[in-house]
């Protein structure tokens, strides 16, 4: 095995152990700080005179609301649980008990949710008790396998979509990822590199054969700025037309020709990219070494 590999497989592996200790006592120190959010499940306890005299669990509306009993619907979320403690006591006490205690527990937290996919060593949904970064993800699914490759591509608001069965590949070719340096991250332990993630992320963590520099697309004919370009997961024949400028003044794109060579053979997808802007046609997905052609007007 190559030595270089070797000891970037060791230095991830112990940078990711080790980031997951060191964040484990802090995103545990950080849930007296949380936010109450949609889906969370909250159990309403109040005390008076000594006795316990309601005790509820609610979910959490995908508006932000509960339905606390003798009172009416309150917004729970954006709030603690001690704010909403705070909220409740006002009106338990100045219209139906004295002296009320009220307590607010988080049973089941639903709102902080993120998708991990690609060369990760469990991929899948996670739901966490805190804000989390980029880093902290990775440890939680597992980390990362030893032929991913050095970048990350991360999917605003996008788990929905994932729930609902869309690929992620599907999802990069109609939103602008951002993008992370894994082996700024990873191989270096630059934290500048640590990007901090926001609830409703998808993170999708490419393989290193699909990442090589290699893993080019071909724009050429009449755009406005032909040339070579860097391949991404996802990325379609319209969108890679669009990162080499647009179509030029005699474009022809109803006519637009993708070729594809695969074991030494050549193939040759004709699309028309008119009918895919108006969105009467789906998109082409490309493949790494595709090369687009846009031809000129006949007219």
């Amino acid at each position: 095995m190559n030595y270089q590999k070797i000891v970037k497989t060791i230095f991830s592996m112990g940078f990711l152990l080790l980031t997951f200790l060191v964040f484990h006592e802090t995103v545990m120190a950080q849930d007296s700080a949380y936010f109450i959010g949609p889906r969370d499940v909250l159990s309403v306890t109040v005390y008076a005179g000594g006795e316990e005299q309601l005790k509820v669990r609610m979910t959490v509306t995908a508006r932000g609301m509960i339905n606390v009993p003798f009172i009416g619907s309150l917004k729970a979320e954006g709030r603690t649980t001690s704010e909403l403690e705070s909220l409740i006591t006002k009106p338990m006490a100045t219209d139906y008990f004295v002296n009320p205690e009220v307590n607010v527990n988080i049973l089941e937290y639903h709102s902080l949710r993120y998708y991990i996919s690609g060369a990760v060593s469990s991929p899948g949904l996670y739901e966490m008790r805190s804000k989390t970064t980029l880093m902290r993800l990775i440890a939680k699914a597992g980390g990362v396998l030893p032929d991913r490759g050095n970048l990350a591509y991360i999917l605003r608001d996008s788990t929905e979509q994932i729930a609902k069965g869309q690929n992620v590949e599907k999802l990069l070719s109609h939103k602008e990822p951002k993008k992370a340096n894994l082996k700024k991250l990873l191989d270096e332990g630059d934290m500048s590199h640590d990007m901090p993630l926001q609830s409703g992320d998808v993170v999708y963590i490419p393989l290193e054969k699909a990442m090589k520099a290699e893993s080019k697309i071909y724009v050429e004919g009449e755009v406005r700025s032909p040339g070579i370009y860097d391949y991404r997961p996802g990325l379609t024949a319209l969108n890679a037309c669009i990162m080499a400028g647009g179509f030029g003044r005699f474009a022809a794109p109803n006519r637009t020709r993708i070729i594809r060579k695969r074991n030494g053979r050549q193939k040759i997808i004709r699309i028309d990219l008119n009918e895919v802007k108006m969105g009467r046609i789906p998109d082409v997905e490309l493949k790494p070494g595709d090369m687009i052609n846009v031809p000129e007007t006949w007219l």
